[in-house]
């Protein structure tokens, strides 16, 4: 395997933990805030938290290390339109995501003590659910767009 091959694979596992990663954790807190009861969500937030830390956040990182070295070993110039689109992409994606791992803190928190006083959720976790479903379009929609422009390599001007 050259190298290129292998930083390649590693840029491409790395998209596949974020696209996966964010499906998966927009379904499974969707779904369990769908049942409104407050033990199921306190558990799936809890574990939510902790695969963006632990997979998303792996793949944050790894994403422009492994993206840059590519360029750079194949020859793409880092100045390329499709370059630079995925980049501002990349960052709108932050822009979205970064509050989002805040708000499934709060809403994990709020569950929580919702199951400790054994009460209902309250107005602030529904609050905050529709900030974090509201943000999760754009997020997903800048993922696709950049899974695209990594593919495709269109040619701009």
């Amino acid at each position: 395997m050259t190298f290129a091959a292998l930083l390649l694979w590693l840029h491409v596992i790395g998209a596949t933990v974020l696209l996966g990663t964010g499906a998966g954790i927009a379904f499974f807190m969707l779904m369990a805030h769908r049942t409104g009861d407050p033990k199921i969500i306190a558990h799936v937030a809890g574990t939510v938290v902790i695969a963006d830390l632990v997979f998303t956040a792996s793949a944050v990182v790894a994403q422009p290390i492994t993206g840059a070295m590519l360029a750079l070993e194949i020859g793409w110039p880092m100045d390329s339109g499709w370059i630079l689109a995925s980049l501002a992409l990349y960052a709108l994606t932050g822009l979205f995501w970064l509050p989002v791992v805040v708000i499934q803190v709060r809403m994990r928190d709020l569950a929580r003590q919702a199951v400790r006083e054994n009460s209902s959720l309250p107005a602030d976790y529904y609050r905050l659910f529709h900030i974090w479903f509201a943000c999760g379009f754009p997020a997903f929609g800048a993922v696709l767009g950049i899974l695209w422009l990594m593919l495709s390599k269109p040619q701009f001007g």
